[in-house]
């Protein structure tokens, strides 16, 4: 079984972003993106490992409710990252600000 984690940075304050929801999406055997699971990043901005399998995969962000819930306006309501998950760990990071936002492919 092979399993996807992430994390979360604020950019603009240098700290952990702690309550953002986020949803993890795989692809069905017709192609269709169906949610594995969902949750909210713990107070160190993570998300531990959800089991999976491999194949297409989507990470969805509700980034707008995180940054209302701070009141600061923000540009992406959600960010949406794609990515292949082979056996094993995928790690994505999230470096997120109200105008921005990066990943890549953690370890």
């Amino acid at each position: 079984m092979s399993s996807v984690s992430s994390h979360v940075l604020d950019t603009v304050t240098g700290r952990p972003a702690a309550g953002v929801r986020l949803t993890l999406l795989r692809a069905d055997a017709d192609g269709r993106m169906r949610e594995v699971r969902s949750g909210e990043t713990d107070a160190d901005g993570r998300v531990p490992a959800w089991p999976t399998e491999p194949g297409a995969h989507r990470l969805r962000f509700d980034t707008g409710a995180w940054f209302a819930a701070r009141d600061t306006p923000a540009f992406y309501p959600e960010v949406e990252v794609a990515f292949t998950v082979d056996d094993g760990h995928c790690h994505v990071p999230l470096l997120l600000s109200p105008f921005a936002y990066t990943t890549y492919r953690g370890s």
